[in-house]
């Protein structure tokens, strides 16, 4: 969920507008944003929003967030017409204001010098930032690896990015993902052997899951199914979107037709490779509807998936649950553990020790990671001889020069989350009283009273989520007691009814149970 602020002579700069998706702790919530309060309140100075590349922790909020700031955005063509579609989805193409930048190109935005900087990813047009101000010059990598051998656009050369260290760079600011990897990320060009190999011995059909996004990984599947002569099959809508507009921007030209799902299901299982989205465990993507069997692609005992993608933390109980349907059915199952199936799009510890080589910035600031990511960066770069560092939280505010690296100020940030069609506060009302109904479950209470406020008939009550089972119908008899004789009880004010029989009815809850439910009291009046 990336977001980033440069201030300089009264005006700011973004740098991406990520998002990331929810985990269970916000339920019913699928996508979190990030809260731009801050510069919200100053975006009569925010002069655009400058995005490195196109995976959706950089660029996934624009088309909630961007019309609300006003400002332009600024990318290279691939990233544009990832965010084009976005805007064309929202209905906000015309609020919304896209410029399209060259790339290798530069560009000014009041004191801010942008020059982009392609530097190897796994998405096509992974770029740094080069960020002139009249107080010294910032490298932004965005998500960065070295590759000798990348299939997708040509990185900047080890001479050029001297160059760029030869003219002076303040500071710094680098990705942290794979500091405590000792070894490099290795090239793209190594996983097609890899998986050549795995697919070639493979007997049945085969199903190869990746990140939608990774355009390098699709164009080196389709170089696969070549190699091991296969016709081809794409799975996933978001994987039909990326290679639309991957072939817009002039990368997979070479990429193999493909055929539809019923013509896979016809040919030989030897003869048919899919690609399909879901390998994070996605539960509507296309690997989870196959492996549920609620997909037009029906895999088998002997066929074969390929997870050609690493396993993201926080994920392993939605993976897990798909590679234990895949194995009930008998189907073989292959993982970075087992082959060379993957390279990361992120920077090892040589990868990271020749940047500050090339780059030599006064000031090394870690950002994308965790907070253990980013202190280890900051002592790595000092090992490497980096003069200065810093490592910041979400929210402060720092200043780099003059007289920097210096903390002077937090912030707020924060959460929000999209939950259907409204963007709310992650920690507000709605969501902790979702989290609690979850956690608790909830008791309706519906009470009749005459104009004295004295029960008419008996209270009625509702449950849902409360652990009794098999005793339900006596857990309510006595919940309905405890409102009958709250209300009894009497109270001239409704309020202090309404909380009299409230109590009650948990209390009772409690008793039965042990747990806290939220109970909803209302009252008919007759």
């Amino acid at each position: 969920m990336n977001v980033n602020l440069y201030g300089c002579q009264g005006k700011w700069v973004m740098v991406d507008l990520g998002l990331t998706f929810a985990d269970p702790t916000y339920p019913g919530v699928d996508l979190i944003l990030p809260d731009l309060t801050f510069i919200e309140k100053n975006k009569k100075d925010l002069l655009g929003i400058v995005l490195t590349h196109g995976h959706e922790d950089h660029i996934g909020a624009i088309p909630y967030l961007a019309a609300d700031l006003g400002v332009p955005l600024y990318a290279t063509p691939f990233t544009a017409g990832l965010i084009r579609g976005k805007l064309e989805e929202e209905g906000i193409t015309k609020q919304v204001k896209l410029n399209i930048i060259p790339n290798d190109s530069s560009f000014q935005l009041g004191p801010f010098g942008f020059t982009y900087m392609p530097l190897a990813h796994s998405i096509p047009e992974g770029n740094a930032l080069l960020i002139e101000t009249p107080y010294g010059k910032i490298f932004h990598t965005g998500d960065w690896k070295l590759d000798d051998e990348p299939l997708l656009g040509t990185p900047s050369t080890a001479e050029e990015l001297s160059a760029v260290g030869d003219d002076g760079v303040l500071a710094l600011v680098c990705d942290s993902t794979n500091v405590f990897n000792d070894s490099a990320s290795g090239s793209e060009a190594a996983v097609r052997e890899g998986l050549d190999a795995v697919i070639r011995e493979a007997t049945g059909r085969v199903l190869v899951t990746t990140f939608a996004s990774n355009a390098a990984r699709v164009q080196t599947l389709g170089g696969v199914a070549r190699d091991t002569n296969r016709q081809l099959c794409v799975a996933g809508r978001s994987l039909d979107r990326i290679i639309k507009v991957a072939k817009a921007a002039g990368y997979l030209q070479d990429f193999p037709p493909t055929i539809d799902f019923d013509a896979a299901m016809r040919l030989p299982p030897r003869d048919v490779m899919i690609i399909a989205t879901g390998g994070q465990g996605e539960a509507r993507a296309a690997l989870a509807r196959v492996a549920f069997d609620s997909h037009q692609i029906k895999l088998s005992k002997g066929d074969t998936v390929v997870f050609s993608s690493k396993q993201i933390p926080g994920n392993e109980i939605a993976i897990g649950r798909i590679q234990n349907k895949l194995a009930e059915k008998g189907i073989n199952m292959v993982t970075d553990r087992q082959a060379h199936v993957h390279v990361s799009g992120h920077p090892g510890r040589p990868e990271l020790e020749l940047m500050y080589k090339w780059i030599r910035p006064e000031i090394i600031l870690p950002v994308h990671g965790e907070m253990r990511h980013m202190a280890e960066q900051a002592r790595f770069a000092a090992e490497c001889g980096v003069p200065k560092g810093i490592v910041q939280q979400n929210g402060d505010l720092l200043r780099l020069a003059p007289d920097g690296p210096k903390k002077i100020g937090n912030e707020r940030v924060g959460r929000l989350v999209l939950d259907g069609d409204v963007i709310l506060p992650a920690d507000g009302s709605t969501l902790n009283e979702r989290r609690r109904i979850s956690n608790y479950g909830v008791i309706t209470v519906t009470v009749a009273i005459d104009g004295r406020k004295r029960l008419v008939g008996e209270p009625a009550i509702s449950i849902q989520g409360i652990p009794v089972e098999e005793d339900r119908d006596d857990f309510l008899d006595d919940a309905r007691d405890a409102a009958a004789e709250a209300t009894r009880d009497g109270a001239r004010d409704e309020n202090k009814l309404r909380e009299t029989i409230r109590l009650a009815v948990r209390r009772r809850a409690v008793e039965w149970t042990g747990k806290k439910p939220v109970v909803d009291v209302s009252f008919i009046r007759v």
